[in-house]
């Protein structure tokens, strides 16, 4: 699954900088930032972003309210809101667009990462309801979400999980898939007897080990990492003496 790009419109070069630092951190891709209206909608019409980080104080006669009317009217995108003005006749104007989200400057990297990702889910929930998640659970099998199709993975063909800050990679016999979702949340699509996290950042499954030692577990040839105190605990499940 490619990684969201998200779209910046802001005059500022050393706060529009700064925000492709924290993006790129966050695991998330960037464009190269819009400084106006018009270059803004060039911007979109091309690069075509998932998400839109939108200055609402931009040079010319069209701000970034002009613009967020014309994102609604023409582009299925949302959009966060950045200002450093909070004051009440920019909010009510601010209101008519419906914005997902609303940042004051400054902000930092956390406030960033969860706007991004709940102005992502919010988007999803009213333009797709029926798909909340990246896997829907079905008996022995799972249908995980990749680009525009679900692909039914049986729960077997998955060899292990792989926690990449805001995604997690799914291993199987086919491919490899990345899906928007923490290890811990993801982990839940499956019986927990199936799965064994060894590390905090893995999960295995347990019928697909081949070699274990003291530093790790290996899988179809991957090395996967895992503590002695979780070597231990998995020692005693497969009741290896």
């Amino acid at each position: 699954m490619e990684r969201v790009k998200i779209g910046i419109v802001e005059d500022d070069e050393i706060i529009s900088r700064n925000i492709r630092i924290i993006l790129n951190n966050l695991g998330y891709d960037s464009t190269l930032p819009a400084t106006n209206y018009r270059d803004a909608i060039e911007m979109i019409t091309n690069e075509k972003p998932d998400l839109i980080m939108l200055d609402i104080q931009l040079d010319g006669e069209q701000d970034g309210i002009h613009l967020a009317e014309k994102i609604n009217n023409d582009f299925e995108i949302p959009f966060i809101f950045l200002t450093s003005s909070a004051d009440k006749k920019t909010i009510e104007r601010a209101k008519k667009v419906s914005p997902p989200a609303y940042l004051i400057k400054p902000f930092n990297k956390e406030d960033l990462y969860s706007a991004i990702e709940i102005c992502l889910y919010n988007f999803s929930k009213e333009t797709n309801p029926m798909e909340l998640t990246d896997s829907y659970k079905s008996n022995d099998s799972v249908f995980i979400k990749d680009g525009y199709y679900f692909h039914k993975i049986k729960t077997q063909d998955i060899y292990y999980l792989e926690s990449d800050h805001v995604y997690v990679n799914v291993y199987t016999s086919l491919k490899k898939i990345c899906v928007r979702a923490s290890l811990n949340e993801y982990i839940g699509n499956f019986d927990k007897n199936i799965f064994f996290r060894p590390h905090r950042s893995y999960a295995v499954n347990l019928d697909h080990i081949e070699t274990i030692n003291s530093e790790f577990i290996i899988i179809k040839g991957d090395k996967i990492p895992i503590t002695k105190q979780k070597r231990d605990e998995l020692l005693g499940i497969l009741n290896i003496g």
